[in-house]
């Protein structure tokens, strides 16, 4: 199995003759460089700012010293695929609008700036200088040890040399064993700089990587931007129903009127005939049309609400439908459409499927939450999933935070229930 990280690599056989030693000495060599940048960036511009505070151009720079542990955190995540194939996400959040200023006073609000900040500090004062460390000691140590042999053939000109400045080597058996002892050091030395490179992967995963209160904050920014998104979708969607009715009915209406009056003044024959029949088709077009528009966004659901407009429903209904809806004020646009299609969708699947002879819909609103319930006296059996029409009602209305539940026995009744989390507006019906 491929190990995903340097703690499984060091758990299996092979570690040594792995890539995984020199990944790790890679991880600990890169954040040197690295760390002495944002200690050099941090500093130089913390001093600017200071220094030009006075004169209010130093402002932005420190506030630029508030805003250093992004850059440093996003370098941070790329550079711990050396050792952990495991990704680090970034945890900030989009800004609702566009711009410089919706970006810096969202970032400047963010737990998740301060946090980086704080690693971007430690990263610049002690990290690196740790990697510093363990490097010298971990691989510069073993191969110093391990050319001494090296040495003494060209720096010692094969009569004496020092190894690590401390220890005088005369000859070549003594050459040859610290040679052994640089070999078994280097080898200890790559499961040592595994095992910080482990570590301090692991510190920084810790430090900026999501927390679970980032996960939440996200959570209810994608609650939000998917209620934005189901706004935008039906006033879109009014938008076209608008559009169609005020539009291309209009046309088909007049179009309709004038070939009948041109059928009236046309003199019997073949032309008379011809008109006759435009005159139809102008009709069913316009017919048609007036389902699309219904099916789109209902006006009566806009002009006068969801009773009028699930009575709509319930009179072109296949089956006959009893309706007792008590809703005394207007609901958001958002949960009349959706519950108005959610009650259109179970009627068709009743005229489709159940072979009922008759159904009703009540609810009413109460508790803050508005209780719809469609029901049949049809032979049952309803299951949701598998790609069924139940399965479009269930995410219709969870997008709105809302519950869908069936209770369809074989041999029935089948009854839909559906909850909706809302309040009363001040809309005029």
């Amino acid at each position: 199995m491929r190990p995903r990280n340097v703690w499984q690599a060091m758990a299996g056989p092979g570690f040594l003759l792995s890539p995984w030693p020199w990944r790790s000495a890679a991880y600990l060599l890169t954040g040197i460089p690295a760390g002495m940048v944002a200690l050099a960036g941090i500093v130089s511009t913390t001093a600017a700012g200071c220094a030009l505070a006075p004169v209010l151009v130093g402002l932005p720079l420190l506030g630029c010293v508030a805003l250093a542990g992004i850059p440093v955190a996003w370098a941070e995540r790329h550079r711990l695929r050396l050792i952990d194939r495991a990704p680090v996400t970034g945890r900030h959040r989009a800004p609702a609008a566009g711009g410089l200023w919706p970006w810096l006073t969202m970032r400047l609000r963010e737990r998740a700036t301060w946090r980086e900040l704080g690693y971007a500090l430690l990263f610049a004062v002690v990290l690196w200088p740790v990697d510093v460390l363990v490097l010298m000691v971990g691989l510069l140590v073993p191969l110093s040890v391990l050319a001494t042999p090296l040495l003494l053939a060209t720096v010692g000109e094969g009569r004496q040399t020092k190894v690590l400045k401390v220890w005088t080597v005369t000859s070549w058996p003594a050459a040859f064993g610290f040679a052994v002892l640089g070999l078994a050091l280097l080898l200890l030395g790559g499961y040592a700089l595994a095992a910080v490179a482990g570590g301090r992967a692991e510190l920084t995963r810790l430090l900026i990587a999501p927390r679970e209160g980032d996960l939440g904050e996200r959570v209810v920014e994608l609650t939000r931007s998917r209620v934005r998104l189901v706004d935008a979708f039906e006033a879109e969607r009014r938008r076209i129903e608008r559009d169609l009715h005020d539009g291309a009915q209009q046309r088909l209406v007049a179009l309709t009127m004038t070939l009948g009056l041109a059928r009236l003044d046309a003199p019997p024959g073949p032309l008379a005939d011809q008109l006759t029949k435009a005159h139809q088709q102008a009709g069913e077009a316009l017919a048609e049309l007036r389902e699309l528009v219904r099916g789109i966004h209902p006006k009566v659901l806009s002009d006068y609400g969801l009773p009028a407009a699930v009575a709509d429903a319930a009179d072109r209904s296949a089956v006959p439908v009893d309706v007792g809806l008590e809703l005394s004020a207007r609901l958001p646009r958002t949960v009349e459409s959706a519950a108005y299609f959610v009650v259109c969708e179970a009627l068709a699947n009743i005229a489709r499927h159940s072979g009922a002879h008759r159904a009703e819909v009540t609810g009413e609103h109460r508790d803050g939450r508005l209780f719809l319930r469609v029901r049949d006296d049809g032979r049952g059996g309803a299951v949701a999933g598998n790609g069924s029409g139940l399965t479009g009602l269930a995410d219709r209305v969870s997008v709105l935070d809302g519950r869908l539940s069936l209770s369809s026995p074989p041999g029935g009744p089948t009854l839909l229930c559906v909850e909706f989390p809302c309040e009363p507006t001040d809309r005029c019906a």
